[in-house]
């Protein structure tokens, strides 16, 4: 497939920047430690950024190592944001991304014995450097992709123009391993109400303490269940509405400054929350989470439900697709009759990447068959389901005739490549470009060293 600007964002994956930590570590004596790779308007680029890239390309697999074709991925990506932290129509979000990054360092903290061991691990001198660098990705991800999505919102590709893609590049396109589609019914089990009681009653007794003496901030580092903040006495700084679920903002947004709430249930379990300070579409609130965490009692009910359900799917008596939507507890999937999405968007999976969990569970069924109810966890929450298997796919080559909508995206993601690279080479003379010279040899596919001669 011609070689066109590849546009790639920096995700929100630390090993990037911890994995270049590591690097430097290892530096021998006379070798640049860090240095400026490149600076694009007011955006830079540092030799560390293009060895981050690529050590975790490396570490994902991938055999390039083509250092200057990680620098102009980078260089591309700093244009975006720069340019989207000029667009009006693109919101500021700097101060929620700085929450955000805190809220991530505090998450990887709960994973280690103490800060000391943490930083240790990922080769950063103080929390100050690595919540920086936390930040600089999540910042360059956020305007990076706003930009793209405001260049590309109006692309699309006709019938034809599928066709003529795949014409085109048949030859070179991947064959599909062996596939599989799925839909499922998924279940949170329900606690009795004698265990919604002991929870109530514990939150309660620790607010009776709270307002007996204790502060609020021991109590959560003490009884919290939520990872994210129990570390920091239970707080959440620069909450904007709406970033949170709404049981928790509406009791939150309903509290007088230092007031503690009432125990209130969400998806997440029972929180009581202190109220810390209110301003504009912003707040700041501490909170203590008891996680509705079921029993084996519990789940067996549970499980012992979606058996019968699976019974009357089996028993013609009502369809998947309807049970889904009436039964699901899983927002992405029950409004689209249960279908898991695979990773490119479309209702294909391949088989090799299915968790081992769920592929035990299918071991022998065919087309059509529908599992027993099954315990699993996600994101640390317990849930039961059961799956349909609704088609089967064999390795083979794409064709237009089996992967229509596969080959459309392909030719969609191509056509808004194309965009972005025309984007990027319009405001290339308007920007102020410098490549440090020891890229002078890089046969860059755009004309960034042409630019940037010109300054």
């Amino acid at each position: 497939m011609t070689n066109k600007l590849k546009i790639t964002f920096l995700l929100g994956i630390f090993m990037m920047i911890f994995s270049s930590n590591m690097i430097n570590a290892q530096l021998k004596p006379g070798e640049l430690v860090d240095g400026i790779a490149a600076v694009i308007g007011d955006e830079i680029v540092l030799e560390s950024d293009v060895n981050e890239q690529m050590h975790y390309a490396k570490q994902q697999g991938a055999s390039n190592t083509d250092k200057c074709e990680f620098l102009e991925n980078l260089i591309s990506n700093k244009l975006l944001v720069y340019e989207a932290k000029k667009d009006t129509l693109i919101e500021n979000r700097s101060a929620a991304i700085k929450e955000q990054a805190n809220a991530k360092y505090r998450q990887l903290l709960s994973q280690f014995p103490d800060e000391k061991t943490m930083l240790a691990a990922y080769k950063f001198r103080n929390g100050y450097e690595m919540k920086n660098a936390i930040e600089k990705i999540d910042t360059d991800q956020y305007y990076g992709q706003a930009k793209y999505q405001r260049v590309t919102e109006k692309a699309d590709v006709t019938p034809n123009e599928v066709t003529d893609f795949y014409n085109l590049y048949k030859m070179q396109l991947p064959e599909v391993k062996d596939e599989i589609s799925m839909a499922q019914i998924v279940m949170y089990p329900k606690l009795t109400e004698a265990h919604k009681d002991d929870l109530i009653k514990r939150l309660k007794k620790i607010k009776q303490d709270i307002l007996g003496g204790e502060t609020f901030e021991s109590q959560a580092r003490i009884y919290s269940e939520d990872e994210g903040s129990a570390a920091t006495g239970g707080l959440y700084k620069n909450i904007y509405k709406g970033q949170m679920v709404k049981p928790f903002e509406a009791a939150a947004l309903n509290l007088q400054e230092n007031e503690i709430s009432e125990p209130i249930e969400s998806e997440f379990g029972y929180h009581i929350i202190q109220l810390l300070k209110k301003s504009g579409k912003v707040y700041d609130a501490r909170h203590i989470l008891l996680k509705a965490t079921p029993t084996d009692d519990e789940i067996k009910t549970a499980k012992a439900k979606l058996d019968s359900i699976k019974g009357l799917i089996q028993d013609g008596k009502m369809t998947f697709k309807d049970a889904a939507f009436k039964f699901s507890d899983d927002k992405r999937t029950k409004f689209n009759a249960g279908v898991i999405p695979g990773a490119d968007g479309s209702d294909k999976i391949e088989r090799e990447s299915i968790p081992g969990t769920i592929s035990y569970e299918l071991a022998g069924l065919n087309k059509g068959d529908i599992t027993p109810a099954f315990e699993e966890e996600e994101n640390k929450r317990k849930l039961v389901k059961i799956i349909k298997i609704e088609d089967v796919i064999p390795a083979h080559q794409i064709t237009l005739e089996t992967d229509y909508n596969r080959i459309k995206q392909m030719a969609l993601n191509k056509k808004k490549n194309e965009m972005v690279e025309k984007f990027v080479n319009s405001k290339l003379p308007t920007i102020f470009m410098s490549i440090d010279g020891r890229y002078d040899s890089c046969n860059f596919k755009a004309n960034w060293k042409k630019e940037s001669l010109k300054k």
